[in-house]
């Protein structure tokens, strides 16, 4: 999204002083695309057949490029040619690999059949937003909790890479052969891997793509540093602009389901709330116990507890139709993830006192310069 404000020495600000405006009211712009989307719902009826004249591959071309606009900019951000500065650490790299790829989507698969086994949509919604690792906004909340911004940096890029690979397989995994493995209901699910790794690939891999290029053509015109003082501001705010873009459309074709159900769309907060708590406090205590610093403790924690939910409502409308609940519960991930993040922010400053060895150098790392860590 945008860039946080300059560092402020640790102690004299409150954390959220020091993001951006568009940041820190993100829960507020969403709830107000959600309001601003049922209106319109409401106004245009015939909204859903115009939509629906022109279509991608079974995705209105508006909703997908809103999708692949939300994308870019966070992945014109990363660092790639950084890859091999924290694949190095092994502490840091197995831990991280392990909670995001195996205990996160295990700990949201779990929660959402504790509480959601009546709601296939939701349910599966859910899974789809526990198997999209963050690979950007992570880097706010890492960065305003003191954590290690290069290792915090790579491991945005590990992400990335990984999900192109793997989202496709893990979620044929998680929504069609474990529960059939477990003697769960599948409730008529009828689910590919390829049908997944197809979306994946279009609005993951298509912005993915871009954002290497940008900045690869980018720094080799103009420079590092014009590329991430004057052009990433430039584009930052897209992402947002794109992610209430595809809310707005997502609301105003939703309205009817919402109206006649918001008991069941406040039911997904519980499971969310509990998935974000967990993989931090789990996240923190492992950096702890492995003799990590605080600053790499943080990074563990903040890396395993975000999510990728723009990725995850691409891939829940790409999969199941815009109007569908697991697209749903796609937007209600971001609703209540940003709060609980910001909130774990300040837990994570209280339990710096918990690490002896809290200015613990970086492994020689060159410091990212701050005008990069935005989303």
């Amino acid at each position: 999204m945008t860039e946080p404000q300059a560092d402020v020495p640790a102690g004299t600000d409150a954390p959220t002083r020091r993001l951006s405006t568009l940041d820190r009211y993100l829960p507020l712009w969403i709830g107000l695309a959600m309001a601003a989307g049922l209106l319109l719902g409401h106004q245009v009826p015939g909204l859903h057949s115009a939509l629906e004249a022109i279509q991608v591959d079974g995705v209105s071309l508006p909703i997908a490029l809103g999708l692949i606009l939300m994308m870019y900019p966070v992945l014109a951000k990363v660092r790639y040619d950084r890859l091999d500065t924290v694949t190095r650490d092994y502490r840091l790299l197995v831990p991280s690999i392990l909670l995001n790829w195996l205990v996160g989507p295990l700990l949201m698969f779990t929660l959402a059949w504790i509480f959601l086994a009546d709601l296939p949509e939701y349910r599966t919604g859910l899974i789809i937003v526990g198997l999209a690792r963050c690979i950007a906004m992570v880097i706010i909340w890492n960065d305003l909790a003191r954590g290690d911004r290069d290792a915090a940096a790579v491991l945005v890029a590990i992400n990335s890479v990984f999900q192109v690979l793997l989202f496709g397989v893990l979620g044929w995994f998680y929504l069609a052969v474990l529960p059939g493995w477990l003697g769960l209901e599948q409730a008529g699910m009828d689910v590919s891997a390829w049908m997944i790794a197809k979306n994946v690939l279009i609005f993951l891999g298509i912005p993915l793509l871009a954002g290497y290029l940008t900045r690869t053509v980018g720094e080799r015109l103009r420079g590092r540093q014009w590329y991430e003082q004057r052009f990433l501001p430039r584009i930052g705010p897209f992402a947002l602009y794109g992610l209430l873009f595809t809310i707005v459309l997502l609301f105003a074709l939703q309205g009817e389901a919402i109206a006649a159900n918001p008991l069941d769309v406040a039911r997904m907060a519980v499971p969310l709330l509990l998935y974000f708590a967990l993989m931090w406090g789990l996240s923190m205590l492992l950096g702890w116990a492995i003799r990590l610093s605080y600053e790499r403790s943080t990074t563990l924690a903040f890396t395993a507890a975000g999510n990728n939910f723009e990725l995850a409502i691409a891939v829940a409308i790409g999969v199941f139709g815009v109007t569908s609940g697991q697209a749903l519960a796609g937007v209600v991930g971001p609703l209540i993830e940003v709060p609980v993040l910001v909130g774990l922010v300040y837990v994570s400053l209280w339990a710096r006192r918990f690490f002896p060895d809290s200015t613990t150098a970086r492994g020689g790392v060159e410091q990212l310069d701050h005008s990069a860590t935005g989303r």
